[in-house]
């Protein structure tokens, strides 16, 4: 049946646009597909293939490529051949790696879709991807976001769902177009605040992380969709902040300014501190900020905030009884946020 669908298309010669052979239980890429210059659209998916044949690099009209769900072990070198390539499907396959030079000649790439393999890592020749719209990497290992990918100005859609990833750089700020970022099951502990510059953002799924706090300005994005479930937005067993009146007591204002002056090794505080046990008992007792560094005794509400989400969001079904926590410390907030403490407020 293969080959009676080659020869067909062989036939046509330099007429034939599309050729779609799927689970054909193939091995092998044909080499015959040389001998169709003019090939626009070549699908091979669902079928044994291990490694591309080297007569794809004269295909430099075929504008959609589909291999998923095949043996590859690499973004193969010929890839930069295919100028004219808009559409690469790769998913499904075992992919761990770019050959180097892979990227090279794939200025016209619009959408690249590489779900379910093994990258660890993305080269960093991705960001001569110009003109990549689409990029969909789900169910990979990807245990970092380079900085390069965040210089592909023209992305719309990035997904990275079911990966590693432990953060996210704050060079994410540049990709001005993104109108969709999907981040879910990955291991993000902080966003920065550099995603709030994404003014096009209109979907964002950070769902199944561990992310706490968002950060100053997150209610201000402009989302029609946000997922969060599975994150620890709220604790079992809240701190209980001190904030009646918001006045500090003397002793409150007196031990901040005594332990941020002996940090900074004041030598007339050191002497004299010496001369006062109860002062030393008292400020062995004060924590530091983990947001702003400075030194308090009491816990107090003055690190976050608290915000409902805009009501023109559609959210997770965990956010519509929790207000989001904003994260607002200056260099005049001393308030404990402690990794195991993060929210402080009486939920």
């Amino acid at each position: 049946m293969t080959e009676r669908l080659l020869i067909k298309a062989l036939s046509g010669g330099k007429n034939t646009k599309i050729i779609t052979l799927n689970g054909k239980k193939m091995t092998k890429m044909p080499s015959a597909l040389g001998k169709l210059p003019g090939l626009k659209t070549l699908v091979l998916q669902n079928n044994l293939i291990p490694k591309v044949c080297p007569e794809l690099r004269t295909l430099t009209q075929l504008t959609t490529l589909n291999l998923g769900n095949n043996l590859l072990e690499e973004v193969p070198e010929e890839m930069k051949y295919l100028t004219s390539l808009k559409t690469l499907h790769l998913s499904e396959n075992r992919i761990c790696r770019f050959a180097p030079g892979a990227c090279d000649g794939l200025q016209n790439l619009i959408l690249l879709n590489l779900n379910n393999n093994h990258l660890i890592q993305l080269p960093q020749e991705v960001s001569r991807l110009k003109s990549l719209t689409y990029m969909s990497i789900n169910y990979n290992q990807l245990v970092s976001i380079p900085r390069e990918l965040c210089f592909l100005k023209n992305l719309v859609e990035l997904q990275l769902n079911y990966n590693q990833l432990i953060c996210i750089p704050e060079e994410i700020k540049f990709l001005k177009k993104l109108q969709k970022f999907l981040l879910a099951r990955n291991n993000i502990g902080v966003l920065p605040e550099e995603l709030c510059d994404l003014k096009k953002l209109r979907i964002l799924d950070i769902a199944g992380n561990i992310i706490q706090i968002f950060p100053s300005g997150f209610q201000d994005l402009k989302l029609r969709e946000f997922y969060c479930e599975g994150n620890p937005l709220f604790l079992k067993q809240p701190v209980i902040s001190t904030q009646r009146e918001n006045v500090w007591s003397l002793q409150e204002i007196t031990s901040r300014f005594v332990m941020n002056q002996l940090a900074e090794n004041n030598p007339f505080l050191m002497d004299g501190i010496e001369r006062y046990p109860q002062v030393r008992s008292m400020i062995s007792q004060g924590k530091t900020c983990a947001i702003c560094g400075q030194h308090f005794i009491t816990v107090w509400l003055e690190c976050v905030r608290f915000v409902s989400p805009p009501k023109d969001w559609k959210i997770s079904k965990n956010l519509q009884l929790v207000p989001l926590r904003v994260l607002i410390c200056s260099y005049k907030c001393f308030t404990q946020r402690d990794p195991n403490l993060f929210g402080i407020a009486q939920v």
